[in-house]
């Protein structure tokens, strides 16, 4: 088995099984449930729950894959390693350029998403200052990140349940229904499933981090299926309680979980909800800033990015350089523009970084961990399937990103040689 080169230093394991459920927990139940719900009921109508439960299967195999191939490549980087290792310097590439450049966009939106929940007039102001805030918290170390992360979900979780129970025990629950008829298309619920798909993909945090994690042969195949199954568990819940009081008005909601609460008569619970979305917000960002640092680190430890981005902090052992660059891109994308409607092609950038480790875990042998090869097969399909059937604007986005970034690697090649291989 080979690994990363650790010229930069290697990364402290501190995380145990409990840090990163939580850690995985924190990445896939943030501020997604509180907005994707409604332009996915807008997508399938009465076939809404079908998608989610669509978007789960895709998400368990693409799961599944991540835990075996972690497991077996315990280093930052997540896909870009497995792909490297597995099939090739170039899908490798692909994988970890898709994810860096989609992955930062993400991380603008959420931020901005804080913003908008916590001080809607200053919602760049405060966008700002949440990425320089949990930088310095992923700066201290994992750990630090780690702490923060419980507190996050535990809140999220709280709010999350205040609004099933005020649902589910509404009088007017009863009254309202998600109509059934012809609106629910085959086309319209794969919509939703991609557009549902992406509040579980935080569960490849925990692969990514895998450097950090004790015993991570051991420790990622559990906590994945334990952080995915939970995370699956409490969107059900969420989705049929919105559904009972809302139904067809799901579709037009702009905030969806909020206007549940107050359609139940509980419109006090309503400020609670815009608290907990802001708070997920924040954990998805933290989450995901931890994501790309460590594959920005790995791409810098192979000279795809600059080298000194593989430095690891002596005292903290985080890729610090990473965590402040990835930091300073998102503050200034957060600080200038709303890109909230163009990060479309980073959903598209996401499925196809599944694809690739789908199919870099198609090609493990009995004696590497290997699934069983319906998981990956399904998982790899289900990704191609999901991504080309997002809006158009977001295919033709996301494939000028992956092409700009197979160009780039291409002129790389041509005029500076074939990059350094790990180890070398």
């Amino acid at each position: 088995m080979s690994v990363p080169a650790a010229t930069g230093g290697q990364l402290a394991r501190r995380l145990g099984l409990f840090d990163a459920v939580v850690i995985g927990l924190g990445s896939m139940i943030g501020a997604g449930i509180f907005a994707a719900l409604a332009p996915a009921a807008a997508a399938a109508g009465p076939g809404l729950l079908l998608g989610l439960a669509l978007a789960a299967v895709v998400a368990y195999c693409n799961a599944t894959s991540s835990a075996r191939l972690a497991a077996r490549y315990p280093a930052s980087g997540g896909t870009y390693v497995y792909g490297r290792e597995r099939l090739g310097p170039f899908w490798g590439y692909l994988a970890g350029w898709g994810f860096v450049i989609g992955k930062t966009a993400s991380c603008a939106a959420m931020a901005l998403t804080v913003g908008l929940y916590a001080w809607p007039q200053h919602a760049h102001a405060v966008a700002v200052a949440a990425v320089v805030a949990l930088t310095a918290v992923n700066y201290a170390g994992i750990q630090k990140s780690a702490w923060l992360t419980r507190v996050i979900v535990a809140i999220v979780l709280a709010v999350l349940a205040g609004v099933v129970v005020a649902c589910l025990t509404s009088p007017s629950a009863a009254a309202a229904r998600l109509t059934a008829g012809g609106d629910a298309t085959p086309a319209g619920v794969l919509q939703a499933a991609g557009l549902l798909f992406f509040a579980f993909a935080g569960y490849a945090r925990i692969a990514t981090l895998g450097e950090e994690v004790r015993d991570p042969a051991r420790t990622i195949p559990r906590a994945v299926p334990i952080a995915l199954g939970i995370t699956l568990a409490v969107y059900a819940l969420v989705a049929v309680a919105v559904l009972t009081v809302l139904g067809d008005r799901l579709a037009g909601s702009a905030a969806p979980l909020a206007d549940a609460v107050r359609a139940a008569g509980w419109p006090q619970l309503s400020p609670l909800v815009r608290v907990g979305a802001a708070v997920a917000a924040a954990g998805s960002l933290l989450a995901a800033i931890l994501g790309v640092s460590r594959t920005t680190l790995a791409m810098a430890r192979d000279r795809h990015l600059p080298h000194t981005l593989a430095a690891v902090h002596p005292r903290f052992q985080v890729p610090h350089h990473a965590e402040l660059a990835v930091g300073a891109v998102v503050a200034t994308v957060a600080a200038v523009a709303d890109v909230r409607s163009a990060i479309g092609f980073s959903s598209f950038a996401v499925l196809v970084y599944y694809a690739v480790a789908n199919a870099s875990a198609w090609t493990l042998r009995p004696g590497e961990g290997r699934p069983v090869r319906l998981i990956p097969a399904l998982g790899l399909t289900g990704c191609l399937v999901l991504a080309f059937a997002l809006p158009l604007p977001s295919v033709i986005a996301g494939a000028s990103v992956l092409a700009a970034g197979a160009l780039a690697y291409g002129a790389r090649r041509a005029f500076r040689g074939p990059a350094r291989t790990p180890g070398g």
